[in-house]
């Protein structure tokens, strides 16, 4: 390559905006430059990367947890597979629970030095989440703040007073203080932010020991001929995950499969399913469900369930099953699953 391609890490914990923020990225971006997106998921199922197919990037997921684990090859492989096709801006979307200083320190590894330009990192947070023991707690989450050169507070309509108020303490208190902050909303940001340099307090060279555990079955993309549906599960870091690949020729109806999504009581559900009114893709955090129309044909359904405890997952599966249409138990009634 006879450049250098300009790379932003966009972190956050699980639900903060991370997807719909790459998104409204991509629709904004100029029409003459090519872009590459690499996702990263806790799920073995591939959500997002589904979901940023129609921008017309160059898209490669890694699913299954952090990226980096298992001295980061899955993550190498996939980025050299991304610059070998010469984008014009890579964005590296890390999972919720992905380690984000592993990621900066492979990527200005002597690897990649001659081929990335590691700009600033975005990292996204709720607001309403700096009075959370949950969060506040999670060295994950105090990494991911640590490694983000520009701080984003998402959602911040739904925030209250005193939630802005925790978040521009947490800013004061930072040493050196960060590059640029902002409430935003909807995802929207300004595009100029990818090209600002990124600070010192980001770099890493070192990579830590940590331990992932990840599902026995290797992640599955495709069905095997003749098969309708298949299931992968992970577990880390106090976390469980639960996804589903359904065949394209299966539709459910729109208003049930909203219905489950919006009773799931889960710290994260993601999906975009082939319904009876079209493909739509579906995001449900804090228990707000958002719905967006896609214009995907033949596209397989897939739904990933992720939460802090152990969920009925057998019997989730009866009720996709059934409103799939591929298995309709004798006096089965749609109801909400328990953990």
């Amino acid at each position: 390559m006879s450049y250098k391609v300009p790379t932003n890490i966009i972190t956050g914990f699980l639900g903060v905006g991370k997807t719909t923020t790459i998104l409204n990225l991509l629709k904004n971006k100029p029409d003459n430059e090519k872009w590459a997106v690499l996702v990263n998921e806790f799920g073995e199922i591939g959500i997002d990367g589904a979901m940023m197919s129609e921008q017309g990037a160059l898209i490669k997921e890694v699913p299954g947890g952090c990226m980096c684990c298992s001295a980061g090859v899955p993550m190498s492989v996939s980025i050299t597979a991304l610059l070998r096709q010469q984008p014009d801006r890579l964005l590296i979307e890390p999972t919720g629970l992905g380690h984000p200083k592993e990621v900066v320190a492979i990527l200005t590894s002597d690897q990649y030095k001659d081929y990335v330009d590691l700009k600033s990192t975005i990292t996204l947070v709720d607001p309403r989440n700096f009075k959370d023991d949950r969060y506040t707690s999670n060295q994950n989450f105090n990494d991911q703040l640590d490694c983000g050169d520009i701080i984003l507070a998402s959602k911040s309509d739904l925030a209250q007073p005193e939630d802005l108020a925790n978040f521009e303490q947490w800013l004061s208190q930072q040493q050196p203080s960060k590059l640029y902050s902002a409430l935003i909303v909807a995802g929207e940001i300004d595009p100029q932010l990818l090209s600002l340099d990124r600070t010192s307090s980001s770099a890493s060279n070192y990579i830590e020991p940590h331990h992932h555990e990840h599902a026995d079955q290797e992640p599955q993309f495709a069905l095997a001929p003749g098969e309708a549906y298949v299931r992968r599960e992970n577990r880390g870091q106090g976390y469980y995950s639960c996804g589903w690949l359904f065949g394209a020729e299966y539709h459910f109806n729109f208003d049930d499969i909203f219905s489950l999504l919006s009773d799931l009581q889960a710290e994260r559900v993601k999906a975009v399913v082939n319904t009876d009114k079209g493909c739509y893709a579906f995001n449900v955090s804090n228990g707000v469900v958002s719905v967006t129309e896609m214009t995907l044909e033949g596209f397989e359904s897939r739904i990933e369930v992720i939460d802090t405890q152990l969920m009925a997952w057998d019997e989730l599966e009866k009720i996709l099953l059934k409103l799939a249409g591929i298995l309709v138990p004798f006096e089965w009634t749609l109801q909400k699953p328990t953990r």
